[in-house]
């Protein structure tokens, strides 16, 4: 059986880019994260500690977007890894970010990176 605790469209204002304007202005940045986990317990008893707290995932979440960084890569993987650090019963993360209007000239919803990454591959 695969569980997944999932947070869609959460929208933050954060200060990443590659132009020393984007980190000054900022922009809006969309994220879906998806953090797969055993919640078999909370399944069976109705108790929080048998899985993880999306609140305190997106606590996570907001905490790393809050550190201004150059690429969306960094920021994607330093989220990813943060949850599986602070989640032991996190088994893999998938994270999906978007920076919304990029400033590159084109008519887009937003443009991004999407990672996955597994405790095994944790170094």
């Amino acid at each position: 059986m695969q569980h997944k605790i999932i947070i869609k469209g959460l929208r933050l204002y954060a200060y990443h880019g590659v132009m020393e304007q984007e980190r000054k202005i900022g922009a809006y940045f969309t994220i879906d994260c998806e953090v797969e986990t055993d919640f078999s317990n909370a399944i069976d008893t109705d108790n929080l500690e048998g899985t993880i707290s999306y609140a305190d995932v997106f606590a996570t979440i907001k905490r790393e977007m809050s550190q201004p960084s150059r690429l969306l890569e960094h920021v994607a993987g330093r989220i990813t890894k943060a949850i599986l650090h602070e989640y032991s019963n996190a088994t893999s993360v998938r994270l999906r970010l978007l920076k919304e209007n990029p400033p590159m000239g084109a008519d887009c919803q937003g443009t991004g990176v999407d990672v996955t990454m597994e405790r095994t591959t944790l170094s």
